[in-house]
């Protein structure tokens, strides 16, 4: 059998989905002319808008662009803070936390190479961000206010409202990197009160290449890309991925249904329940952030004595897919930065894997992986010489 569990890092294709992706490669028109295959083009793209506008609760006056991932989303916010520092802004710091992806990271550094400067926020126990600590770090150069909705590596959901709010009451402009939300909580725009959140399609049984970009009303913004300015208003040009944005639309409508957000709390909620009580049941092992704060699809946990690599591949052998850490920055270690901001040692933080499970996961699958999982743990720590040394150091302690 072989069991998926690795969907914090991508989602297979929905077949209803790579039906409309496939299907609609014959409205393949240029929106702006006049001619058939235009007009055609044209309405199809405004019904995708309006799936996608009403599904996420967005204001007519607010805009959403389609990009082609979270990753070119989050850039374009942040460098749109670069370009009015560059030209002038006495506002040059931006605040982050420790728990963002590297498509966060990498744009804030770079901005620090010009100047700029980027507070990173903590993460408690629990993985969350402190708010006390947010409004001490605000000060009156403060640009922009950057925060994940949800930890791809640990789960682990931030108060977005709340933070909107701190921002909002300090007049700074606040994004969520939102990659992790929708098809997983319930996302409404209006509520949430945030002035940009970014997505990519493949989070949520999408196709991959294409992703959004929600701006609300009168939020600053310098477009990441420029070219022909008849394309979603200027604010990103190039030649749209038609078919793709069909389907993203649909996608985002059934990921963000309360059917499906009911279904993934409710049944994946108790796959995941399920697995993670059969995890904490193997000896010395541990799972992180408290279950009615982390998304319901996922658990994160650490085996004593094995290396998260190990498990990895002995998990393989067996036709199971898991991982460690981001899946977009594993070389880096990345794991080590958000899981050691929970609390833990350095040596276990680079050991933790990541079981993420979809709306496609099914019984029988998380039963083989409990069916195979503790003889994985038990074979690999009968050859660890690391678990060998904890034990006798244990027996050590234990007789003196």
């Amino acid at each position: 059998m072989e069991v998926y569990l690795d969907n914090n890092s991508t989602t297979s294709l929905d077949p209803k989905i790579k039906d409309i992706l496939c299907q609609t490669t014959d409205i393949f028109g240029n929106a702006n002319v006049i001619y058939k295959q235009g007009i055609d083009t044209r309405a199809k793209l405004n019904e995708a808008y309006d799936k996608v506008y009403d599904s996420l609760n967005a204001n007519d006056d607010d805009d959403i662009i389609f990009t082609s991932s979270t990753t070119e989303g989050n850039n374009a916010v942040i460098k749109t803070f670069l370009d009015l520092f560059l030209k002038g802004s006495e506002k040059n710091h931006i605040i982050a936390s420790v728990a963002e992806h590297a498509s966060i990271k990498s744009p804030l550094n770079y901005c620090k190479s010009f100047g700029m400067e980027v507070t990173y926020l903590g993460t408690n126990e629990d993985g969350l961000i402190d708010l006390d600590e947010l409004k001490s770090a605000i000060t009156n150069k403060t640009a922009l206010i950057t925060i994940l909705t949800a930890s791809n590596e640990t789960g682990a959901i931030q108060p977005i409202k709340d933070i909107a709010k701190i921002a909002q009451g300090q007049g700074i402009p606040f994004h969520t990197d939102g990659a992790q939300a929708i098809g997983k909580i319930k996302v409404d725009l209006q509520d949430l009160g945030v002035d940009y959140f970014t997505w990519s399609a493949h989070k949520f049984h999408g196709p991959k290449g294409v992703g959004g970009l929600f701006i609300k009303a009168k939020a600053p913004f310098v477009p990441l890309i420029h070219g022909s300015k008849n394309v979603m208003g200027g604010k990103r040009s190039g030649s749209i991925y038609n078919n793709g944005i069909f389907a993203m639309a649909q996608a985002i409508e059934d990921a963000n249904s309360d059917m499906n957000i009911a279904y993934i709390k409710n049944h994946i909620g108790a796959l995941r329940d399920k697995l993670e009580d059969v995890i904490l049941s193997i000896p010395d092992t541990k799972s992180y952030v408290p279950k009615d704060k982390r998304l319901n699809n996922i658990v994160v946990a650490s085996f004593r004595g094995i290396e998260g690599e190990a498990m990895l591949w002995d998990m393989y052998q067996h036709g199971i897919s898991i991982s460690t850490g981001s899946s977009c920055s594993s070389e880096d270690l990345e794991a080590s930065a958000v899981v050691e901001a929970l609390g833990e040692k350095t040596e276990i933080a680079n050991a933790t894997v990541m079981f993420a499970l979809s709306k496609f996961t099914t019984h029988e699958e998380i039963d083989y992986v409990i069916e195979k999982l503790p003889k994985i743990v038990e074979r690999i720590r009968s050859i660890s010489m690391t678990y060998a040394k904890q034990e006798a150091f244990s027996a050590y302690i234990e007789e003196h």
